[in-house]
């Protein structure tokens, strides 16, 4: 199936708040602090999923969308695909798009952080090519402040 990229529309938030979410909780659940968990309703996601419509990407396979990512300057903040279009090449197409953006955004270096217990996430990075640059807390934003997130920040030369 064909899989084409293209900037996110308000329509499209739904959909983005339902593959963010259970990708998130597949990715994150027992390697986040149990105070960021209480934070990550699923009533959050739809509202931080129509909040950064301007900041999303997605790719559709069909006319469904099939994952997102989101770049705010040389990071790359979200990369998530649907359970069913897991290990179909969504995400490979997601994250070189990605890529490309933080590279027309100026930078010459994209990063990204991943849950330090989130194996299959890293796994997924390293095959794409992107270098463990270390551990960190990455400043999870919640309501009123910041959560840190033990993290692992990668990085590729763009």
């Amino acid at each position: 199936m064909t899989v084409i990229v293209r900037p996110a529309v308000a329509g499209d938030a739904d959909a983005v708040a339902a593959i963010w979410y259970a990708g998130w909780r597949d990715g994150h659940l027992g390697n986040v602090p149990d105070e960021l968990v209480a934070f990550r309703t699923e009533e959050s996601f739809g509202t931080r999923a129509a909040q950064r419509v301007p900041d999303t990407t997605v790719a559709l396979a069909g006319d469904e969308v099939a994952g997102f990512v989101m770049v705010v300057g040389d990071e790359v903040e979200q990369v998530y695909v649907s359970r069913d279009h897991r290990g179909s090449g969504v995400a490979g197409t997601l994250l070189t798009e990605a890529e490309r953006q933080v590279k027309a955004g100026g930078h010459g270096e994209a990063w990204l952080a991943v849950a330090t217990g989130n194996a299959r996430a890293r796994r997924f990075y390293e095959r794409s090519g992107w270098s463990d640059g270390g551990a960190f807390d990455y400043p999870a934003a919640v309501e009123g402040g910041t959560i840190p997130v033990p993290c692992h920040r990668y990085v590729k030369s763009v």
